[in-house]
């Protein structure tokens, strides 16, 4: 440096121009270098000098970007990367009070007292600086310089309410994209701005803010080092950092440096909070609207004049303490952390044994760490750098390729591209170091190419994820106030400007999945108002549509096609529920009652249809007394009632009223009273919505599939669900209560006491197995015995000694093949559920076998049968011999049933069977109580009148009253059994 030589220290607010200042006086120079905080920033300068001198004497130098033209003459660098000794003109460094950063001051501090130019140095920076730079600065200049416009607080202030042409910062990436995010539904969108993007992405999302296609930006506190951007307002987010170590608040002047980025040029700017983020104190917003700053009397330092002799050597000097008061040595850095961590290392200590190994293990300990995953992880990848330098003088280039080939994908979302760019930095840092790959040119352009494609594919996420054009396109016209045009197409989808807004469900307008929040709010406001006109023209076309259009679902939903309009709501009577519809406020009152009333018909029409049985019985004047009572109390029910509910009331129905009720349908069962035609699936389904209705219900149990005979138990189902259903719970499994009835018809003429074996018949009917239907009696009260025996041929079948079967029908007088009882329930009985058709028949239920007659029709013992069970039958009935005990004799000469005629040609083939008996106490009535106390006479042959003497144990009791005999029920004419009676009848 000349004797006469210039140091000047430009000192000032930000929007002074002092980068500007430099770049003017350096191309008044014949050579010279200038280092800059970003390498952002760096590249921005470069630009500007390229423009005014042209490439081929530029040179710019970063960590991870090289571009040295041979006949260079101006370099612009990144503050670490300023090459030292080159002997320039000129030489600046900008933002100077950097020293006193935490992580890179001492670097900054260095470079203030030992970068000189030849002719002319500049210092740029914050008036805070200007004491400890006259300290320590022999013969030093000052300049100061003023800010061309006026910075103003203006307090916090909601994101929503955000001007445009806003910069907000936050203090980390989570916190920039939630941010960005928020700003996207509300605002159309935002560029986002970081020190970790590369270049490329950095400027190409600067383009969209600075061309308008954005009005907001998103940033780190990258834009307080110099970026020059149009920004209008800067908030704050937060009031505090990480700074590598902790959180910490941010110092006033820390403040001034990223709010004095709003108003550049002579144009004013203001400044305040948002978010999170609570008001400046009044004392720290004049200090920045005023600035007057504390200086900055300590900066950090590290001792440059390093020695290599030994890893431990180095280390010494690299702690060393500095002389000079306002110096503070810094915190242990990255590079210093990975030296010492490398030589714990063995194999790295033994190479590390001179002065250029320990040169070159310090060159690889400064490689940044830009993945950030962790030191020990960085520390590895250091090892094997430093190790295949030392070995072979370069990295092999296989490693190296197939390093940089794992990061060459473009796939992912924001973060997992953010993560590439970052390893691939560490890579392209490696590529910049001379002598480091065997062909550096090669591998510079490998890792640039990866990092351009990775950086364009970043951008393209960042704009996808942080720009809504559309919302963009509808708050400009909102603002406009200017009537918009929409669409809406066969499929319901909305179009309002051309944009894609969402999908019109019915008379409900439903934004686009993929907006969210404010964003939503307003997509919403623009379209509804432009679909008005829409829907007085959906609601014309929807009251004339034909009932075939709407239907209900199983939760009391009323739909129009695939699109929801209303819903069933509780009325005054349970069969005529009210319609709550679904429509937008903004489609009008005129609109809403339209459709109210058109869906009122259709419930209305629908109920009247399906229960037209049931609604012709509540109409029916002609029932009087019990009748009429126990009518409306089948109305309540929709058609179905449990027998034992109604017990007594059924027992009260003399045959007059029995027979008025039956001329409506009415079946009159042995466990439910009901109507067959609402047992249909159509009115099942609109049963169990009016019955969850009337029973407040939030969630409706849905109907069975029509046909099936047995179903699942729904545990979880509300109490009478099964019954709506058209089904009684039978242990695990339900049965349809038609089929039920049915069932116990055959089970009437069965010994329950002895025990009976299933037929064929009785397993078709339920469509089980032999094992399910097992389940199913003892579900309905049975005991349920399982046993194996030795299959067995018809008790009238012998076996002829040369051991042929042959069965002979009598009435053709030809061979038939014949099958036991077990064999013909097996064949009859699939293992899945069976369609049937028993609903379907005609109104009471009668059929012409008299095993199905309506049990009502019986005597009297059902009014004595339990409510849960089938009655068993009668002590004194003749008993039958069990399946077991039944053993045909057989003649001599012939071989007994079910034994081969040599026990050595096969084994015996058994068959699995159930005996089921009846396992519920009967409730007692008078004569099995009388029976009990010790008489023996025969149950069923009417009641004893009360008072009546009890002969001896085993004698007839004798009836001595003289109450002349009790005049029989008249037979009901509508029976279809009254002819087969009157015989009977008549022949007594």
């Amino acid at each position: 440096m000349e004797r006469d030589a210039r140091i000047v220290a430009v000192l000032g607010p930000t929007n002074t121009g002092k980068t500007t200042y430099a770049i003017e006086r350096m191309l008044a120079h014949r050579t010279g270098v200038i280092g800059l905080p970003l390498r952002l920033l760096a590249r921005e300068v470069y630009d500007r000098i390229v423009a005014l001198r042209g490439p081929s004497v530029v040179a710019l130098v970063t960590g991870e970007e090289r571009i040295v033209p041979p006949r260079t003459q101006y370099w612009v660098c990144t503050v670490e990367a300023m090459p030292e000794g080159m002997g320039t003109d000129f030489a600046a460094v900008d933002e100077i009070q950097l020293c006193a950063d935490p992580e890179r001051g001492h670097v900054f501090t260095d470079r203030l007292l030992r970068m000189r130019g030849q002719h002319e140095t500049l210092f740029m920076g914050s008036d805070t600086m200007r004491g400890t730079i006259a300290a320590l600065v022999p013969k030093v200049q000052f300049m100061h310089r003023e800010r061309m416009s006026e910075l103003i607080y203006s307090g916090q202030k909601k994101i929503s309410r955000m001007r445009p042409r806003s910069a907000i910062v936050g203090f980390s990436v989570e916190n920039v994209y939630a941010i960005a995010e928020l700003i996207r539904r509300q605002k159309g969108g935002a560029a986002v701005v970081m020190g970790a993007l590369s270049p490329r992405t950095r400027n190409a999302q600067v383009d969209m803010y600075q061309n308008g296609e954005v009005d907001f930006l998103v940033a780190t506190d990258a834009i307080g080092m110099g970026l020059n951007l149009d920004v209008d307002h800067v908030a704050f987010s937060s009031l505090s950092k990480f700074d590598g170590r902790r959180m910490r608040p941010l110092a006033p002047n820390e403040l001034a440096q990223i709010a004095g980025r709003a108003g550049r040029g002579f144009k004013s700017g203001t400044f305040g909070t948002t978010g999170d983020a609570p008001a400046l104190d009044d004392g720290v917003a004049r200090a920045i609207m005023d600035h007057q700053f504390t200086p900055q009397n300590k900066i950090n330092w590290r001792n440059h004049a390093l020695q290599f002799g030994s890893i431990d050597r180095l280390i010494q000097t690299l702690e060393a303490k500095p002389e000079d008061e306002r110096l503070v040595r810094a915190r242990e850095a990255d590079d210093l952390r990975a030296l010492k961590a490398l030589g714990q290392v063995t194999e790295v200590f033994a190479r590390a044994s001179d002065g250029p190994s320990v040169k070159l293990l310090w060159d690889v300990c400064r490689i940044p760490d830009f993945r950030g995953i962790s030191h020990a992880e960085h520390a590895d990848l250091l090892e094997r750098i430093f190790c295949d330098l030392h070995q072979s003088g370069q990295i092999p280039d296989d490693w190296l390729a197939r390093q940089i080939k794992r990061i060459d994908r473009t796939d992912g979302d924001i973060d997992a591209l953010s993560k590439r760019l970052a390893f691939i930095r560490t890579w392209t840092y490696v590529a910049q170091r001379k002598g480091w790959t065997g062909d550096e040119s090669h591998w510079r352009g490998a890792t640039r190419v990866v990092e351009d494609r990775l950086s364009d594919a970043l951008h393209e996420r960042l704009t996808q994820r942080f720009v809504d054009r559309r919302t963009s396109v509808l708050l400009r016209r909102l603002g406009q106030k200017e009537a918009m045009v929409a669409d809406v197409n066969e499929t319901g989808e909305v179009t309002v400007e051309g944009e894609y807004v969402g999908k019109l469900d019915g008379f409900r307008f439903r934004a686009d999945k993929g907006a969210g929040g404010a964003e939503e709010k307003t997509i919403k406001s623009a379209a509804l108002q432009a679909l008005a006109p829409q829907f007085h023209l959906r609601a014309d076309r929807f009251y004339n549509a034909p009932d075939t259009e709407i239907d209900y679902t199983e939760q009391g939903g009323l739909m129009w096609g695939n699109a929801a309009v209303g819903k069933l709501v509780p009325g005054g009577d349970a069969l005529k529920p009210q319609v709550e519809v679904f429509v937008d406020d903004v489609a009008g009152a005129e609109v809403a009652q339209k459709v109210q009333r058109r869906l009122q018909h259709f419930i209305d029409r629908k109920i009247a249809a399906l229960f037209e049985p049931l609604l012709a019985l509540a109409r029916d004047e002609a029932l009087t007394g019990l009748a009429k009572g126990f009518a409306f109390q089948l109305v309540e029910n929709f058609g179905i009632i449990p027998r034992a509910q109604v017990a007594e009331d059924v027992k009260a129905l003399d045959q007059d009223a029995r027979g008025a009720l039956r001329k409506h349908g009415i079946r009159f069962g042995q466990f439910t009273i009901f109507m067959p035609l609402l047992l249909k699936p159509a009115p099942t389904r609109l049963r169990l919505v009016l019955w969850s209705l009337a029973k407040g219900l939030n969630e409706f149990p849905e109907s069975p599939p029509p046909g099936l005979v047995t179903i699942p138990v729904e545990v979880d189902a509300p109490q009478g669900a099964d019954t709506m259903a058209g089904y009684r719970n039978a242990g695990a499994r339900a049965i349809r209560i038609d089929m039920l009835e049915r069932l116990a018809d055959m089970l009437r003429g069965e010994d329950s006491r002895g025990g009976f074996e299933a037929k064929a018949d009785m397993l078709s009917i339920t469509g089980m197995t032999l094992e399910q239907f097992s389940e199913l009696m003892q579900g309905l009260g049975y005991k349920a015995e399982k046993g194996e025996r030795e299959k067995v041929k018809p008790v009238d079948m012998t076996t002829p000694k040369d051991g042929t079967h042959k069965v002979m029908d009598e009435a053709a007088d030809t061979q038939v093949p014949e099958k036991s009882a077990s064999d013909a329930a097996t064949d009859d009985a699939p293992d899945k559920p069976v369609m049937d058709v028993a609903a379907e028949e005609p109104a009471g239920g009668i059929t012409a076998d008299p095993a199905a007659a309506d049990p009502a029709d019986v005597p009297e013992p059902v009014a004595d049968i339990p409510a849960d069970g089938i009655a068993p039958v009668a002590e004194d009935a003749p008993e039958v011999p069990k399946a077991e005990e039944h053993i045909p004799q057989v003649s001599e000469g012939e071989t007994p049933q079910g034994t081969a005629a040599d026990a050595s040609i096969a084994a015996p083939e058994t068959e699995v069977f159930y005996t089921f008996t009846w396992g519920r106490a009967p409730r007692a009535n008078n004569n099995q109580r009388r029976g009990a106390a010790g008489g023996d006479r025969p149950k069923g042959k009417g009641k004893p009148r009360k008072g009546a003497p009890r002969g001896d144990k085993g004698a007839k009791a004798q009836n001595f009253s003289a109450r002349p005999p009790k005049k029989e029920k008249p037979i009901d004419p509508d029976n279809p059994f009254a002819a087969a009676l009157m015989g009977l009848k008549d022949n007594k």
